[in-house]
């Protein structure tokens, strides 16, 4: 299962009204190479759910994941920080055995 926290929520609600999409944009999340540490997260808006998508569903966001990303994304919990150390969403991801310092890419 991939979650989300009560900030990354409430973010993804003010985001996608502010990008005007409709409640059925739903968050893809998906892995991808490059990055200092070998792979890299994606997040976005996609309104299509492709048939090998993985679909989950928490305090009312729809997450899509595709089949390859899963294997990389089991346990992980979307936050979103707006703090002084940095802003924006931050995976928290179990699978992960090092992470670089910007967090958005990691290797397992």
């Amino acid at each position: 299962m991939i979650s989300v926290t009560e900030k990354a929520k409430d973010r993804i609600i003010s985001l996608r009204a502010e990008e005007g999409k409709s409640t059925d944009h739903n968050i893809r999340v998906s892995v991808k190479g490059g990055g200092c540490s070998g792979l890299m997260y994606s997040l976005g808006f996609d309104e299509m759910i492709n048939p090998a998508d993985q679909v989950f569903e928490d305090k009312g966001i729809k997450i899509l994941v595709d089949k390859k990303s899963l294997l990389y994304l089991l346990g992980t919990t979307l936050d979103f920080s707006d703090g002084l150390n940095g802003k924006g969403f931050q995976f928290i991801n179990p699978n992960a055995s090092r992470t670089c310092g910007c967090g958005e890419s990691f290797s397992v």
